[in-house]
């Protein structure tokens, strides 16, 4: 579009990883202030100083969130996922569902059971059968991806069992 500056390659790199800050200008710790190695659109940076702050330095919580552009229960929550997962733990997870939550064990069953009656029954049709059948919109390529896991137990399932 015209008018947009292109992006530094750190500022790409950072939101392709989902470790972009989208709210630098919150970041007003001097640190971040001060010196080019402080970077406040590196929220893995950040969440690492605000947690490093607290325990080496010894600054309360409610004022070292704050000056990190976080809330109480933000830091709380960084300090329990570093505490799991090291820097890991300070990257953003993704947003939305973690699970099949649409495809229940019924309606996986159900899908099952088409399959076998009409093998060549599309990803497609098949969504539309279950959206019928339970009022559920499940897109057609998350029924693929079921249906290759469970093939792909069920082969790992038989090698396993052939091996022994």
């Amino acid at each position: 579009m015209p008018g947009l500056k292109p992006e530094k390659p750190k500022t790409e790199a950072l939101r392709r990883q989902r470790a972009l800050n989208l709210h630098p200008e919150r970041v007003t710790d001097p640190l971040f202030q001060q010196s080019e190695f402080y970077d406040p659109l590196d929220l893995v940076q950040v969440k690492y100083e605000m947690l490093r702050q607290v325990h080496v330095d010894k600054v309360p919580i409610n004022q070292s969130a704050a000056a990190f552009g976080f809330s109480r229960p933000t830091f709380y929550q960084t300090q329990f996922d570093f505490e799991r997962q090291g820097l890991f733990g300070l990257i953003p997870r993704k947003k939305g569902p973690r699970r099949n939550h649409k495809l229940t064990p019924e309606v996986l069953d159900y899908v099952r059971q088409e399959q076998v009656q009409e093998p060549s029954l599309s990803a497609g049709e098949m969504a539309d059968r279950v959206k019928k059948r339970f009022g559920t919109v499940v897109h057609p390529r998350s029924i693929e991806r079921a249906l290759m896991r469970e093939k792909k137990k069920r082969d790992e399932q038989h090698s396993s069992a052939t091996e022994g």
